[in-house]
């Protein structure tokens, strides 16, 4: 059984694959578009937000912030479609403000192309991808919410230690993927095992049912 997990990275995307479990191959790809197209994979998991609210916040976002204890910050709000499709920071925003009540943080608003590419995707029929956030898997993963930023090099050992104890063993010469930031490639990593355990009917979502968008399409986070 082969899975896959995305994390965005400055080259575009970076994948891990595993097949039964343990780690199998890293790509990396310029879009999202060649990083999901994998027709073998049974889940593909993204760390990048999918599906977008008509009004207020996210439910997902609310509640994972509440989930991460000191890491909370390392999830980011995502305001209504209408300001994620916005072009400018300046513009965008003041409709923040306008709609939701706050202005909207600069680092929030880089994600956008990102958030935009991933939902042209879904919308274009790519029904099978799955939303997560890698510091919610690695919590469960652990058992509790990390201490250590993904960042510091205590945060990088203890989440490549996580990961080998559930069998992902990350080989020291990745071809492409070695080019990448530590961290994007554990996150990938950590994604393809919440991957395996959605293929495998262990994982869960928050919000469990899941909230709809306008299109009746889910919207949730799963660990």
């Amino acid at each position: 059984m082969e899975v896959v997990g995305v994390d965005g990275c400055r080259k575009g995307w970076v994948t891990v694959h595993l097949v039964d479990g343990m780690f199998h191959r890293v790509r990396v790809c310029p879009s999202l578009e060649e990083a999901v197209d994998v027709a073998a994979a049974e889940a593909v998991t993204v760390d990048v937000p999918l599906g977008l609210v008509g009004s207020g916040w996210r439910e997902c976002d609310l509640r994972v912030r509440g989930m991460l204890g000191p890491l909370a910050s390392t999830v980011f709000r995502i305001p209504p479609r209408s300001v994620v499709e916005t072009v400018g920071w300046e513009a965008a925003s003041a409709l923040c403000e306008e709609v939701v009540g706050q202005r909207l943080p600069r680092q929030t608003y880089s994600l956008f192309p990102k958030v935009l590419e991933a939902d042209a995707l879904r919308r274009a029929g790519a029904h099978r991808l799955y939303e997560v956030h890698p510091e919610l898997s690695f919590r469960t993963m652990a058992g509790r919410p990390l201490a250590f930023s993904k960042k510091t090099w205590n945060g990088q050992r203890l989440r490549d230690r996580l990961l080998a104890e559930a069998g992902i063993r990350l080989p020291e010469d990745l071809g492409p993927g070695g080019k990448v930031a530590v961290d994007d490639v554990l996150d990938a990593a950590v994604a393809a095992w919440t991957a395996y355990r959605i293929a495998t009917g262990q994982a869960v979502s928050c919000p469990d049912p899941p909230e709809r968008d306008e299109q009746g399409e889910p919207i949730a986070i799963w660990y």
